[in-house]
């Protein structure tokens, strides 16, 4: 399951997962139980926050759409599935004032995180933490007016299963919401000077054949369209909408933005591996040189320009 709420869908480089996105999609981890072990959360949890953080606008204008539909019951107990270091949990505990929200994750030291960022952010009176991996653990999460599953339910082998779970689990009224699908990532353009032109066209293609292999490995793994509405009223919920945000940050970048793009783009070159040609794994290298002047550290011309889709379900 997907502990990541950065997830940019199928561009999520990290292993599978827990994407770093929000997860990025990781559970971070491949869904598996005890996926969460493969990673040095001390350096993926503060990239797995950044990358939250950038992503707070997009965020948050998806939670306020829900909260402000006509039909929306009062939200009492929101679900955040793969919440990770739990930025987007808190984001859902700002706007839903009168919930209690549940950060549920497989690995302990983003749970660990997202409680301590809940205390510094003066939400810990409304704040749970559940470690679980699922979907098998879905029935100990308890019901919800609101499930949010950021990027996290293409981390899980039957996903149609999974989403019933999660239908089983809403209280009348309530709503589930997915985030899958958007556009890849772009941070750099076609051209960058050095290198053949249309590097990141090719990073998606290797982020793509990564997501393919991951989903064939995950257990129980079935193959589904993703026809995300269809598979909604698939599992007895009321397709409620679809939308998406985007993220769009031109450059010159901020600091704190180039250090996500930096960290995205070295993460990218340690997991793509035999995916990349030697002339690409060579441009990335300059890329991530701090000397090179055509490196991303010093590039004028980064920037960070990408669309997450949002859709619901609601249980009638």
């Amino acid at each position: 399951m997907n502990s990541s709420h950065a997830g940019d869908g199928h561009q999520d480089p990290h292993p599978h997962s827990h994407g770093a996105g929000h997860s990025h999609t990781h559970m971070h981890g491949s869904g598996a139980a005890g996926a969460g072990t493969e990673f040095d959360w001390d350096v993926m949890g503060p990239m797995l926050e950044q990358e939250a953080e950038l992503n707070s606008g997009p965020y948050e204008e998806a939670a306020r759409w829900i909260a402000a539909l006509p039909a929306a019951p009062k939200v009492r107990r929101v679900l955040d599935i793969g919440s990770g270091p739990g930025v987007v949990t808190c984001l859902l505990a700002e706007v839903f004032p009168e919930a209690e929200v549940v950060a549920v994750d497989p690995t302990p030291a983003l749970l660990e995180r997202a409680a301590d960022r809940a205390r510094r952010l003066g939400v810990s009176d409304r704040f749970r933490t559940v470690k679980a991996e699922l979907p098998q653990d879905a029935g100990r999460l308890g019901e919800a007016d609101l499930i949010w599953a950021g990027n996290s339910l293409h981390h899980m082998g039957d996903q149609r299963a999974a989403l019933a779970g999660f239908a089983e689990l809403l209280r009348p009224g309530g709503t589930v919401a997915l985030l899958e699908g958007g556009l890849p990532t772009r941070r750099l353009p076609r051209d960058i000077g050095i290198g053949r032109p249309g590097l990141e066209a090719r990073l998606d293609a290797a982020s793509a054949a990564r997501f393919d292999r991951m989903r064939t490995e995950l257990p129980d793994s079935k193959r589904e369209a993703e026809d995300w509405s269809a598979l909604i009223a698939a599992v007895g919920l009321t397709p409620q909408g679809t939308r998406s945000f985007l993220l769009d940050l031109p450059a010159p970048l901020s600091a704190p933005a180039r250090e996500h793009v930096i960290a995205k783009l070295t993460r990218e070159y340690e997991v793509f591996g035999e995916l990349l040609d030697a002339e690409d794994r060579a441009v990335l290298e300059r890329l991530l040189d701090p000397e090179d002047p055509e490196g991303v550290h010093q590039r004028p011309d980064v920037y960070l320009l990408t669309a997450r889709t949002v859709h619901l379900g609601r249980r009638d």
